[in-house]
């Protein structure tokens, strides 16, 4: 494969990195306009965001087979169709049915381009530059979550229409349609083995589900402490929302800042090490932040967390697509699957917690998730493959 193919595939893995974090970062900007467009309560109109994350998990986990089926190529420009409709149907109809068919149409267009920029990442790249590589495209997913809610802040005070915010977003996708146009991509499956390159059939092994349980729980664990974070700071130290709101960008911030660091650094370390100490001092960081009675040290402790909890996740991704001598995308698309799930789960773990005994307690539980991370990545040294196939 050519340097320019190359670069072409790997900014293709860049926006659909940018797609999936613009599409879901943005929700909470647009959802009272939309709420009022549709003459509905705010907490109905979160209900059929849902559709959204239910089309990103579905089709993350479907495109572990049909990417061996239907050549990549042809999956971007039909996700690219798909695209085109949904922001149009956003655009002209003012049914709320219509709506949640778009949001899980832009779902499925958002899993399947990021499932397949995830592949891409692991294929084009080996050991400790996959891991590199695969965190500064994840760093993509937090840059877009910072512009498009000032791209989304800026339409909305001038009054201009909330679908238009998704067809800045579809942009995106005009990119990767254009670079898809020009690209060769790699032949999955039973196509490799008709240019007489055998499939590999390897058996993954017990470190896969330590590292499955490892994302899962991770991802929960962030989500369910992110999203809580300002109810406890307003409830526990009568902070003002705005200042709740600086905490919660704080970390997003230092967790950017993190991805960029991490991506240079992890090339000179052992993946399985690094990420079993990242997860330990992850876990500490969050301990510090919730048992803290001090509210001086917070932004100290959530800057912190931020900043070494930003490669774990990309980290555990790479791990697992080394635990075959040759990357298996339904491996990959398995364990992201885990972290969907994560995701999606969410609200449904941390809710109850909440009503029940307050917004102290979800972030003790996501406390304790990340705990359960820092053990998994730990087991993980005693049966990990990747530096038996020489991905020290």
């Amino acid at each position: 494969m050519n340097n320019s193919n190359r670069l072409m595939l790997t900014w293709i893995s860049f926006f659909s990195y940018a797609l999936t974090g613009a599409l879901v970062i943005v929700t909470g900007m647009v959802m009272g306009d939309i709420a009022k467009y549709f003459d509905l309560p705010i907490s109905s109109m979160s209900n059929t965001f849902t559709f959204l994350n239910t089309g990103i998990l579905l089709a993350i986990f479907l495109n572990a087979w049909l990417m061996e089926i239907v050549p990549l190529k042809r999956q971007l420009i039909f996700g690219f169709i798909l695209m085109v409709l949904a922001v149009a149907g956003l655009m002209t109809s003012h049914s709320i049915t219509v709506f949640s068919l778009c949001m899980f149409i832009l779902g499925i267009v958002s899993g399947i381009t990021m499932s397949i920029g995830t592949f891409l990442i692991t294929h084009l790249y080996e050991g400790r530059q996959r891991g590199s590589r695969l965190l500064f495209t994840d760093s993509f997913f937090s840059m877009a979550g910072m512009i498009f809610p000032i791209i989304a802040g800026i339409l909305l005070a001038r009054q201009i229409g909330w679908y238009w915010v998704y067809a800045c977003i579809g942009l995106l996708y005009v990119a990767i349609f254009v670079l898809t146009l020009f690209s060769d991509f790699p032949a999955l499956g039973k196509k490799n083995a008709a240019k007489g390159e055998p499939v590999a059939k390897e058996k993954w092994g017990v470190g896969v589900l330590f590292l499955s349980i490892a994302a899962g729980c991770y991802i929960l664990g962030q989500l369910g402490f992110i999203q809580w974070v300002p109810e406890y700071v307003t409830k526990t130290f009568n902070m003002d929302i705005n200042q709740a709101g600086k905490l919660v960008s704080d970390f997003w911030t230092s967790y950017m800042v993190g991805m960029w660091v991490f991506s240079f650094v992890l090339r000179f370390f052992d993946l399985q090490r690094i990420v079993t100490v990242l997860a330990g001092l992850a876990t500490v960081a969050m301990y510090l932040f919730v048992s803290t009675d001090n509210p001086a040290h917070l932004t100290y402790f959530i800057l912190g967390l931020g900043f070494v909890s930003s490669a774990i996740y990309t980290t555990i991704i790479t791990l697992g697509s080394l635990q075959t001598k040759v990357s298996s995308p339904k491996l990959v698309n398995f364990i992201l699957t885990c972290g969907t799930v994560g995701t999606m789960l969410t609200f449904v773990v941390t809710g109850p917690i909440v009503a029940k005994s307050g917004a102290h307690a979800a972030l003790s539980t996501a406390n304790g998730l990340y705990l359960v991370v820092f053990v998994m990545t730990l087991l993980l040294g005693f049966v990990t493959r990747h530096r038996s196939h020489g991905h020290h």
